[in-house]
């Protein structure tokens, strides 16, 4: 889709785009004199030099060419960065009378899954998280960049695409488990074990050191980020879909990998019980 961008073009905005488009002008090679109507020849000039700019840019990263526009054009970069991109999620001892502090950290590329635990090897995510250009996240410009930049005194320059603020754009809202049923996933073992439960399992892992309360843990932290995926791909379909070029800009939903890790159903039904959830 980042071929058929215009409105990082200074003057052009999502309606010019779309007279763009109406006219044939489908890709930065269709922007040539003659001139699309509305475009002197002064202007076309113009607008042909910043898209050979665009493209130089593009050859140099995506972190250039994201400067151009507005991060909610972003989800535009994806599929031509795709390879630059970590799905990101944290989970946290949660708000309470002492700090909130970062129990566990999963990263996943769309082939390998990291995890970081706190403890254990919680500090080897910085050096992790530099090697990509582009992050993906649920609520991650409120909560989970922030958080994380505050625990390792780090900044999280990449691109930042918040799926919260995607979705809601194409009216899917409920948070990350309301988006995810809306668009057809199932958890599993996991259905219904949501962030104030992660907490819980932290708990009695740090109280009884359970492995199974890792482990669930864990789990349930790894599906909310692979899970990011496939939420990505539909957002770009259905933005896609909503411009001329949904019919071969279309991407396959993504083949879910295995999670290493798996939940202990009688410990997520005696926590339910315990806690009166």
């Amino acid at each position: 889709m980042l071929f058929q961008t215009f409105v990082h073009i200074p003057g052009i905005g999502v309606a010019t785009e779309q007279r763009l488009w109406e006219a044939g002008v489908h890709h930065w090679d269709d922007f040539a004199a003659p001139w699309p109507a509305g475009f002197s020849g002064r202007r076309g000039e113009m607008v042909r030099r910043l898209l050979a700019d665009t493209r130089a840019r593009h050859a140099e990263g995506v972190r250039s060419v994201a400067r151009l526009m507005r991060a909610t054009h972003h989800w535009r970069l994806f599929p031509h960065f795709r390879e630059s991109v970590a799905y990101l999620d944290i989970e946290t001892t949660g708000r309470g009378p002492g700090p909130e502090v970062i129990t566990a950290i999963t990263l996943y590329d769309g082939v390998a899954i990291q995890t970081f635990v706190r403890g254990a090897n919680l500090d080897d995510f910085v050096e992790a998280v530099r090697r990509y250009e582009v992050l993906v996240t649920y609520n991650g410009r409120c909560f989970d960049a922030p958080v994380i930049e505050r625990a390792f005194g780090i900044r999280l320059d990449q691109v930042h695409i918040d799926l919260r603020f995607l979705l809601q754009e194409l009216g899917i809202t409920g948070g990350l488990k309301g988006c995810e049923k809306k668009l057809g996933l199932d958890r599993g073992d996991l259905d219904g074990v949501d962030g104030w439960f992660a907490v819980l399992l932290w708990r009695e892992y740090e109280r009884t050191g359970n492995r199974a309360a890792l482990e669930t843990l864990l789990a349930y932290n790894i599906v909310d980020t692979v899970n990011l995926e496939t939420l990505m791909v539909h957002a770009y379909n259905r933005k896609v879909a909503q411009t001329p070029f949904g019919a071969h800009l279309t991407l396959p939903l993504p083949i879910p990998p295995v999670n290493p890790f798996a939940a202990d159903p009688a410990l997520v039904a005696e926590l339910r019980l315990r806690h009166g959830l």
